[in-house]
């Protein structure tokens, strides 16, 4: 790779880790949206008993840095959104460096910043009182983080390629994110239900977030195996990065 692709890679990373250190209010409520959750429901529902789940905190605290990555990541649609509306993204496109490496220089800054706020929750709920698996279930936490983190991206992008609105990108992820976030056992367990299971089974972020729970949490029943959902999630991660890069390439300048 030639030196000017490699210098375009970083000068991307470098302008969405400066975009979400400047916006203070991007930073405050992607933190506090998540810890709201933890908190609130964690402590909430503490007292409640779910069959398999044990302690509640530790069954929702996977589901809750899933989401606080989630989120963060789709900012990079956003983005690119708000420099087709100033006009950024139509000097980026035209500059003598390949499309790709814009895009890998947007994919590695929006799943850098979204892995910073899920590891702050992750520690956050190890201060809470979460037990961990230990050292080879928090490597494992740690690929399912990424994974899902460039998941979300691509899936931005794939979104944000086809729109031109804000309002529009954000109905969409409303409409799509909330329900299958709300069936991957993020918030309660799903296999007591036979019809929610198997819904569940064809819900992409039903397998990260088990596979993330079973990765991190120590002793909590899980519908598969943590190898099991790793190799779903990689496939997963695989197709929606390939397809959210063809259509950023094809975005007209």
């Amino acid at each position: 790779m030639k030196a000017t692709e490699i210098q375009a890679i970083y000068v991307m990373w470098l302008r969405q880790m400066k975009r979400f250190i400047r916006s203070k209010s991007r930073l405050v409520s992607s933190i506090v949206q998540p810890l709201f959750f933890l908190f609130i429901l964690g402590s909430g529902f503490r007292v409640a008993i779910f069959e398999g789940v044990g302690d509640y905190l530790s069954f929702l605290a996977p589901g809750i840095i899933a989401m606080a990555i989630l989120f963060s990541s789709m900012f990079t649609g956003i983005s690119v959104l708000w420099d087709k509306q100033f006009g950024f993204l139509q000097e980026v496109l035209v500059a003598p460096i390949s499309r790709i490496s814009i895009i890998i220089g947007r994919t590695l800054g929006g799943a850098t910043v979204a892995l910073i706020q899920g590891v702050i929750i992750l520690l956050i709920a190890l201060i809470m009182g979460v037990h961990i698996s230990g050292t080879v279930g928090l490597i494992f936490t740690l690929f399912f983080m990424i994974l899902i983190a460039f998941t979300a991206v691509g899936f931005g992008l794939v979104i944000a390629s086809k729109m031109e609105d804000f309002q529009g990108f954000q109905l969409i992820m409303s409409l799509v994110i909330m329900p299958l976030l709300f069936l991957s056992s993020a918030f309660f367990p799903v296999t007591s239900n036979p019809t929610m299971k198997a819904i569940a089974l064809f819900n992409p972020l039903f397998y990260m977030v088990d596979g993330l729970r079973g990765s991190l949490i120590v002793g909590v029943e899980t519908v598969n195996s943590p190898l099991f959902n790793l190799v779903i999630v990689v496939i997963i991660c695989i197709f929606m990065m390939s397809l959210g890069s063809y259509l950023f390439s094809k975005t007209e300048t």
